[in-house]
């Protein structure tokens, strides 16, 4: 399958009943959720787990999402989304990039960007990323 960037961290949704809407397709607020699982996943592969963070005292929280919904996804449908981290300041805020695809045909459903920001669990304030991020997510990333 060829994807907008290489070497994507990616995982497998199938498409179930709960997900579609009064329009007869997966409801946008899925995609949404996708989008979060794909990035809990791809974390954790890199050993940042909700466990993690919490014994660190720091969490990526959204600042920003943008998503381009480009095709409808349908119940029953299997597809693949894959997910980047394309930059890192190395100080407060880190950005992944999104790519939803249906094999069966290899449309491109989805395109997202969600630009994350280092905070304190205590307080939810803006706090710089531990090491342990900057090793995590650092050797992750990919220039776009």
């Amino acid at each position: 399958m060829s994807w907008d960037l290489p070497e994507p961290f990616v995982i497998e949704i199938e498409v179930e009943a709960a997900h579609i809407d009064a329009f007869g397709h997966a409801n946008n607020a899925e995609y949404l959720r996708w989008v979060e699982r794909a990035s809990w996943a791809h974390s954790a592969s890199l050993g940042l787990t909700l466990e993690r963070y919490r014994a660190l005292d720091r969490a990526m929280a959204v600042h920003r999402h943008e998503l381009d919904y480009l095709a409808p996804a349908l119940e029953g449908d299997r597809l693949r989304l894959a997910t980047w981290i394309v930059a890192c300041d190395g100080r407060l805020s880190l950005t992944r990039r999104f790519q939803l695809r249906r094999p069966a045909d290899g449309a491109t459903l989805l395109r997202a960007r969600t630009r994350f920001a280092c905070i304190a669990l205590s307080s939810g304030r803006p706090r710089r990323l531990p090491e342990a991020f900057l090793s995590g997510y650092g050797r992750a990333m990919i220039a776009e």
